[in-house]
């Protein structure tokens, strides 16, 4: 922790890069596993289906119902839940920086623009924007007056339905999905562009990777985060259960994010 806080002190900008993980510590359901999944979501069980088989855009076309009670009960639950107070530590140590942060995460849950981050890299998209299932156009517009009443019971959504403001069809949320080939990553990548130009701009700045509940079964962020890191950069990687660093300069914390960030902000 002493030596995460030094990295951090001696750093000139701030890179987060956050998987599901991090919103454990808000009260965020802990998808990893079939058993994490369905002890969120005992309907589920039931129906025999997993994570990555509920989170199948093919469901929004032959069982709309089921795709939108998953993803309208997510979406709710994102709405209503506060980010922690690490959140708030990380913007801090950005803001305190003279080369700024920016933040690169897989999550859709759109809580780093709710704890006031501003340069925010989506690589998978986010539940608040919408776009055709077809799609009919490439348009993806935002979901803030969209309300899904879900049976909690079944997990089915109730009729009407999102639809798209083109066509009249069926919507999804912008989000990348598992077998996704339909996904419109426009509206994500002039994020993901404003990042790079951002890290590209650093030079030989110094640079604090902050890698949270980023794992290794879609190891995008961490990939990131390792490519981020290398040169004059350092990596911080949280993690409970996989934090090992094998490449580079790097600190392992085998903890939550919250008790890690909560540790290195008193030493700071």
């Amino acid at each position: 922790m002493s030596a995460a806080a030094e990295l951090i002190r001696d750093a000139e900008a701030l890179l987060v890069c956050a998987g599901a993980g991090i919103g454990v510590d808000s009260g965020l359901p802990d998808f990893r596993g079939d058993t994490g999944f369905w002890r969120a979501y005992p309907p589920y069980e039931r129906l025999g289906l997993s994570f990555a088989e509920v989170a199948d855009p093919v469901h929004f076309a032959e069982d709309p119902g089921l795709a939108w009670g998953f993803y309208g009960h997510r979406l709710a639950m994102y709405r209503r839940t506060t980010p922690h107070e690490g959140f708030r530590i990380l913007r801090r140590w950005g803001a305190s920086m003279p080369s700024g942060s920016g933040v690169f995460t897989s999550n859709v849950d759109g809580h780093f623009q709710a704890a006031g981050f501003e340069q925010v890299a989506e690589c998978h998209g986010s539940i608040h924007h919408l776009q055709c299932l077809e799609p009919c156009t490439d348009d993806v517009w935002s979901a803030d007056d969209v309300s899904v009443e879900v049976d909690t019971a079944t997990m089915r959504a109730v009729p009407p339905l999102p639809a798209c403001r083109n066509c009249g069809g069926t919507a999804r949320p912008n989000i990348l999905m598992f077998g996704d080939f339909s996904w419109i990553p426009e509206h994500a990548q002039p994020a993901l562009d404003s990042l790079q130009a951002w890290r590209r701009s650093l030079r030989s700045a110094r640079l604090a990777v902050v890698e949270l509940g980023a794992g290794t079964a879609v190891p995008t962020v961490r990939r990131h985060a390792e490519l981020a890191s290398a040169g004059s950069g350092a990596l911080i990687r949280i993690n409970p259960r996989e934090p090992e660093v094998r490449h580079g300069r790097g600190i392992s914390l085998p903890v939550g994010a919250l008790e890690a960030l909560g540790a290195i902000d008193e030493r700071l």
